[in-house]
Order: C-alpha cells, then structure tokens, then sequence
C-alpha cells in the first residue's frame, strides 16, 4: 500500500510540475526558412502569389496525392482560400487564406480542423538581392494556449516544421530554376 501511495505521488508531483512549466512557457512560436532563388522578383512573384501553385512545391501537398482540394474565389487575390481533406493525419482537413498581398509579401490565415483545431498565420517574403536573384522567406507562427503550449517545450516545432518549409523551399526553388 505505500508503495502505490509513493507511486500516486510521483506521478501527481510530475503532473503538477508539467503544468507549472506550461504556465511560464511561451505560448507563441515562429518557424520560418529562406533561400535564394536564381530568377527575378517579378517572376518569383507572378508565381508564388497563386496559392494552387502551392500544390507544386508543398511538402503537405506532396504527402496525399489523394488529397480533395477545393478553391474559393479568384486565385492570386485577397480573399481565395484552397481548402484541403485528407485521411492522413499528417495533413488532416482546414483551409489557407490570402490574407493581404503585394510585391513582396504575401499573409495567409491557416485554419487546421482535424486532427487537431488551431488558427495560425504564414507567410512569403520576396526580397530582390539581384537583378536575376529573389530571397525567399516562408514562415509560420501561431500560439498554443495552456496548457496545451506544453507541447512547444517538449516538442521541437523549429525542426518539424522547419524541415517542411526547406523542403518546400527547395521544391519552388527547383521550379523557378528550370
């Protein structure tokens, strides 16, 4: 009997001792991922401003070919969203807005519904560093209320998501450059 007291106690001392680490945890995070591609602004723009195009080079897209997609107002203007459903819990159901455009940012608003419901924001910056040269920065932040935010002390969101986004990267990088 002391034995199961003693065991009670441990674990409830580590339940109380996450849920104190979750309340002094940032609750915001940010992940983004750049890369210079060999061709113009204008060229990188005219095709990263079409959301669909994001079908292309996302690692997301690239994880369900059977993925049902559907689109919502014009492409390439604020106002469209590309909706996804998929039955793989790595890309799950919810919807991309485009938020505001212009030359060298565009704001999108990322609604996830399963396997999990979060409302977080991304990102893609154009930055021209030649005639024949864009940077381009693609990023995402969020938050997590308590306790959930837990899972951004113990989970590394800059690699899991990272990673995702270099891909991605390298994906429009490859398709800019051929």
């Amino acid at each position: 009997m002391k034995v199961l007291k003693i065991i009670g106690l441990a674990i409830l001392g580590i339940i109380v001792l996450a849920l104190i680490v979750a309340a002094v945890a940032d609750k915001e995070y940010e992940v983004s991922r750049e890369t210079t591609i060999n061709a113009s602004h204008q060229e990188v723009f005219d095709y990263v401003k079409y959301l669909k195009n994001q079908d292309q080079y996302s690692k997301w897209a690239t994880m369900d070919p059977d993925m049902k997609n559907t689109y919502t107002g014009v492409d390439g203007t604020v106002g469209f969203v590309a909706a996804w459903e998929s039955e793989n819990e790595n890309v799950g159901v919810g919807e991309q807005e485009i938020l505001s455009i212009d030359k060298d940012r565009i704001d999108y608003a990322l609604r996830f519904k399963e396997p999990f419901e979060a409302n977080d924001k991304a990102y893609l910056k154009l930055e021209a560093v030649g005639d024949n040269q864009t940077k381009v920065t693609w990023g995402f932040n969020g938050s997590m209320s308590y306790p959930m935010n837990l899972m951004l002390v113990v989970m590394d969101f800059e690699e899991m998501l990272g990673a995702d986004l270099e891909y991605g990267l390298q994906e429009l990088k490859k398709i800019m450059e051929s």
